[in-house]
C-alpha cells in the first residue's frame, strides 16, 4: 500500500469508524441475536430456560403453516401489503407533488405551506393518533359523523373503522400517509433547490408551461432524491407500527385488518398475554428479507448502477 492510498484509507477510517461501530451495535447484533432466537422456542422472555432449547425450522414452519391456514394471520399479510403498498404511493408522489407546487410560487407562502404539512411530523404520536382516533370515531362523539349527521348525509354514526376490510385500511393509510408525505416534501424541495434557476427561466421564455418545466427539467433532475425516498419509505413502511400499535389499542380500527406484520412482531413478542419471542423473531427475519429484497429490486428498476458510473469525461 502506497503512502497516497494509506493516507486515504486512514481518512476513510476515521470518519467512517462512528457510523460503522453503530452498524455493528444497532443493528448487526441485534440481528444475529434475533436469528439466533428464531431458531429457539423462547417464551415470555424466559432466557434461562429457552436461550439453548434449539428447535431448527420449527418457528418458519409455524408461520408458514399460519400463511395457509390461519385467516387472521392471512388478513395480517394482506393489509400489509396494501398498506405499505397505498401509502408508497401516497408518500413518494405526494411528496413530489407538494414540493412542485411549492416551487412555483413565492417563498413566503411556500415556507408557510410546507410548514402546515410538517405539523403532523412534529407532533407528539400519541397526540396525532388521538386527533384522529376522534376524528374517525365510530360513535357521535367522531369529527367526520358529527358532521355528517349534522348536514344530513347520514341518520346514524357510522363505525370507520370498523368496516372490514376498506374502513381500518383506509384509516391506518391517511393517518400514516400525512406523516410520510412531509418527508418526502423536503427533499424533494432541497432537490429542486439545488437546480439552475437559468434553466426555468430559459423555459419559461420559450412559452413552456409549469407542467411542461416539471416533466421535461425538475423530475428528471430529481432521480436520485426520487430513489431515496421510494427505498427509504419503502423499508420506514414495512417496519413501521406506533400510530398503527395506537389506533388498535383503542379500537378505533379492526383488530385483524388494522395490524400490518411490524405490528404483528411486536404484539407476539411483548403483548398481552404469554410471549412468544421464537414465532416473532422468526416473523421479524422474515420482514428483514422481505426488507432487502424489496430495497435490492428497488435498486435494479431505477437503474442504480446506471446513475453510479463515472460520467464520460471525467478521469
Amino acid at each position: 500500500m502506497n503512502k497516497i492510498n494509506k493516507e486515504k484509507f486512514t481518512a476513510l477510517s476515521f470518519f467512517l469508524s462512528p457510523m460503522l461501530l453503530m452498524v455493528v451495535l444497532f443493528y448487526l447484533i441485534p440481528l444475529i441475536m434475533t436469528v439466533y432466537i428464531s431458531f429457539t422456542q423462547m417464551r415470555n422472555w424466559n432466557v434461562e430456560r429457552y436461550l439453548k432449547d434449539f428447535v431448527g425450522l420449527y418457528n418458519y414452519e409455524r408461520l408458514f403453516y399460519m400463511f395457509q391456514h390461519d385467516p387472521t394471520f392471512k388478513a395480517v399479510i394482506l393489509t400489509t401489503v396494501v398498506f405499505v403498498g397505498i401509502t408508497l404511493i401516497i408518500n413518494v408522489f405526494g411528496g413530489l407533488a407538494l414540493a412542485l407546487a411549492t416551487f412555483f410560487i413565492s417563498e413566503k407562502p411556500a415556507s408557510s405551506f410546507r410548514l402546515l404539512w410538517l405539523l403532523p411530523r412534529m407532533s407528539p404520536i400519541a397526540v396525532y393518533s388521538l386527533v384522529w382516533y376522534y376524528f374517525f370515531h365510530g360513535s357521535e362523539i367522531g369529527t367526520l359523523n358529527s358532521i355528517l349527521m349534522k348536514l344530513g348525509v347520514i341518520s346514524q354514526p357510522i363505525p370507520w373503522g370498523q368496516t372490514v376490510p376498506w374502513g381500518a385500511w383506509s384509516i391506518i393509510i391517511f393517518v400514516n400517509g400525512l406523516v410520510g408525505v412531509s418527508f418526502g416534501m423536503i427533499v424533494f424541495t432541497s432537490a429542486l433547490n439545488q437546480i439552475p434557476r437559468e434553466l426555468v427561466i430559459a423555459a419559461r421564455v420559450d412559452g413552456a408551461s409549469a407542467w411542461e418545466i416539471s416533466r421535461k427539467i425538475l423530475i428528471p433532475l430529481t432521480k436520485w432524491h426520487f430513489l431515496y425516498v421510494l427505498t427509504w419509505q419503502f423499508l420506514s413502511l414495512l417496519t413501521t407500527y406506533p400510530h398503527i400499535f395506537l389506533l388498535v389499542q383503542w379500537d378505533l380500527v379492526n383488530r385483524d385488518y388494522g395490524t400490518t406484520l411490524a405490528l404483528y412482531v411486536f404484539n407476539t413478542a411483548f403483548g398481552r398475554g404469554e410471549q412468544d419471542q421464537g414465532l416473532a423473531a422468526a416473523a421479524a427475519v422474515i420482514l428483514s428479507i422481505i426488507g432487502v429484497i424489496g430495497g435490492f429490486v428497488t435498486l435494479k428498476v431505477l437503474q442504480f448502477e446506471k446513475m453510479m458510473k463515472r460520467p464520460r469525461g471525467d478521469f
